[in-house]
């Protein structure tokens, strides 16, 4: 048995979704198949979760948007045909409209991942409606109702045991050689619904991977592979053949966005390969991650993170940045679940790059401010660059005045302020 992950760019339209069918039609071995929300809809429906929560009437208009695009993507699919789906499409609408005509919750993130779960919902309707439609005769199955976490909204922690339980019971393959599911969201015990963090979709691949023993993982990108940098950044970019886990892990820790952080751990505890492949290039090689017992040697790699806040505090008592303080810091990143993505501290200072996040930056700064002088730069970039070169450093950074500057003996980090 093999997972397929498609992301939101390989069906982020009609034709996307015909070319994911050509990609099934030359499988023969058992399938899951995991598919993100349609192009950019995570971004949409957050627009409208944002529009609710603060009780604003443009989470209307933001959901009508929501509507259409995906009512456009039916109708080139269908045409006037299959009214199945356009049933199971205003089904769902109906399911949002309700939440929007119902007063929020005191917790955004609950909230968050009611709304935002719709686009895979959405997307996973539409795939299926679609496939069978053209006889490939595919069982859709509602993630939700088997990957369990706990009530750690927009971040769940999967709860292995039951859903390795639940997985094993549903998907038999007793009756279908293919089953197709939602990636990013899951469920509580109580049915509540939880999402497994941005982008989380490889994530879900991965831990279905590893309760069910997959053989290997493709995730289908509109890239070739994993690449040395964002090729619509740089120009000089190459694909990478093979990543050892460890290597991967690294890279995603980074910032790297052609896989979720969390997908790595669940595919090394039991060496199930990772394939990085381009749905516009099926014939191609693409990237594959997997034990190495070879050492190789890469080139730079080299990963930009925009958007991000450098914060710099100093205890207003003029006393050292030491473990009881350091512990306060952590806590309050904690409180306000606020990843660290750089930090560097001195004597009497504490450094740290997290991503800008406007809705929590006052409270989070306030909650700092009596016991800190606090300095923050806005909108900064974090450049990493692994296995370095003085070279690639003098390319990527040139005399770029540097805000922060750290090197280990393969990788250097830079936060420079964003050029206009």
């Amino acid at each position: 048995m093999n997972v397929f992950k498609f992301g939101g760019a390989s069906v982020r339209d009609a034709e996307g979704v015909r070319n994911l069918l050509q990609i099934l039609n030359t499988q023969k071995t058992n399938l899951i198949i995991v598919v993100s929300a349609m192009g950019k809809m995570t971004d949409a429906l957050e627009k409208v979760c944002n529009y609710y929560f603060h009780k604003s009437a443009e989470a209307w208009t933001a959901l009508e948007d929501v509507k259409n695009f995906h009512r456009n993507i039916v109708s080139q699919l269908f045409g006037d045909q299959e009214k199945e789906i356009y049933t199971r499409l205003d089904t769902l609408v109906q399911e949002l409209e309700e939440i929007l005509n119902s007063e929020p919750s005191l917790s955004y993130d609950y909230e968050y991942d009611r709304i935002v779960s719709f686009g895979e919902l959405f997307s996973s309707a539409i795939v299926g409606a679609y496939l069978n439609k053209q006889g490939r005769k595919i069982k859709l199955i509602d993630i939700r109702k088997c990957l369990k976490t706990d009530e750690t909204y927009r971040n769940a922690n999967v709860n292995i045991e039951l859903s390795n339980l639940l997985c094993h019971k549903t998907f038999t393959f007793q009756n279908t050689f293919m089953y197709l599911t939602q990636g990013f969201i899951a469920g509580t015990s109580t049915n509540q619904t939880t999402t497994l963090g941005r982008e989380g979709s490889d994530y879900t691949a991965a831990i279905l991977a590893n309760l069910l023993d997959a053989e290997n993982v493709t995730i289908w990108k509109d890239v070739p592979g994993i690449m040395s940098a964002d090729p619509k950044l740089y120009t000089d970019t190459e694909v990478l053949p093979k990543l050892s886990y460890r290597e991967a892990i690294e890279l995603s820790n980074f910032g790297a966005k052609v896989i979720h952080p969390k997908t790595i751990k669940p595919l090394q505890n039991k060496k199930i390969p990772l394939f990085v492949k381009s749905f516009l290039h099926t014939e191609e090689h693409g990237s594959v991650i997997r034990e190495l017992e070879e050492k190789l040697k890469l080139p730079p790699i080299y990963i930009n993170k925009d958007n991000q806040l450098l914060l710099t505090l100093t205890p207003r008592d003029f006393s050292f940045i030491a473990e009881e303080k350091l512990s306060r810091i952590f806590g309050a990143l904690a409180k306000y679940r606020l990843k660290l993505n750089l930090m560097q501290n001195s004597a009497i200072s504490f450094s740290f790059c997290i991503d800008n996040n406007e809705a929590i930056f006052n409270s989070f700064i306030h909650e700092l401010k009596d016991e800190y002088e606090v300095l923050y730069n806005k909108n900064v970039r974090l450049i990493t660059i692994r296995h370095y070169t003085e070279e690639i450093i003098h390319k990527l950074i040139g005399d770029t005045p540097t805000l922060v500057e750290q090197r280990s003996r393969l990788t250097a980090r830079f936060v420079v302020r964003k050029e206009e």
